[in-house]
């Protein structure tokens, strides 16, 4: 659930920068996470308590998340809505791609609910397809860890503690760790993640082919130059005649 990820990960930045009395790192965390500025002051951020800070940010946050959506859903509408009208007999479902500026999701969703809904039904899919796609990532990731610690608990035995005990702790340690994980990269996808903009797309095609231009025009002039060298020693190795008169 998006609201679970947003609380909990409001709860997470707030209780390790207030007991670290670290304001910086805070703002920092928060624009990693969600592209926003910290809505608090240092001297709030020093004065609440850490429920209400936590509180106060989930609210903001969450308010800043769902118009992010609606400005989604508007941008993509039109699109929708001419692939529906025009084309909407040949396909039933679409896909959409979002980037965060570093990975790309290709996102499906049903185009006649996307229509009816003006883009909104597509947020949700959003929503969906990312959030499975990290988990999926990360639980593999964990799941390897587990096997890792599972392997070094054994040692505990020679140490005279009890392995399953030690076992059980750090495994909850990791899950926690693994969590937090999950609804951060899933929290900052959801708020960095944009439509490719094809203008942008163009240019980069465009710089690729006058690149591919001048290191031919380069290739060219390394030629002709080796060529003039070649040509040179020829010049100077060929035997010269002497004319006798």
């Amino acid at each position: 659930d998006i609201a679970n990820m947003i609380y909990e990960t409001c709860q997470s930045i707030i209780t390790e920068n207030k007991a670290n009395k670290d304001f910086q790192n805070f703002e920092f965390e928060l624009i990693r996470f969600t592209s926003m500025t910290s809505p608090f002051s240092e001297e709030e951020f020093e004065s609440l308590t850490e429920q209400e800070l936590t509180d106060k940010l989930y609210d903001i946050i969450t308010s800043h998340y769902k118009e992010k959506a609606e400005r989604n859903a508007a941008l993509t509408y039109p699109v929708i809505k001419n692939v529906y009208e025009n084309e909407g007999d040949k396909y039933e479902r679409i896909v959409v791609p979002f980037t965060d500026g570093v990975k790309q999701l290709q996102v499906a969703t049903n185009l006649k609910e996307a229509y009816e809904t003006q883009g909104k039904s597509l947020a949700r899919d959003f929503e969906k397809n990312i959030t499975l796609a990290i988990i999926d990532e990360n639980w593999k990731d964990h799941l390897r860890k587990m096997d890792d610690l599972k392997h070094s608990v054994q040692n505990a035995s020679y140490e005279q503690k009890d392995p399953l005990l030690i076992y059980k702790f750090e495994a909850f340690e990791l899950f926690k760790v693994t969590i937090d994980k999950v609804n951060r990269e899933v929290l900052s996808f959801l708020f960095k993640g944009e439509l490719p903009n094809r203008e942008q797309t163009q240019i980069s095609e465009a710089r690729e082919q006058k690149r591919e231009k001048l290191n031919l025009q380069k290739d060219e002039v390394q030629n002709s130059t080796q060529q003039a060298i070649a040509n040179s020693r020829q010049q100077q190795q060929a035997p010269v005649e002497t004319i006798v008169r």
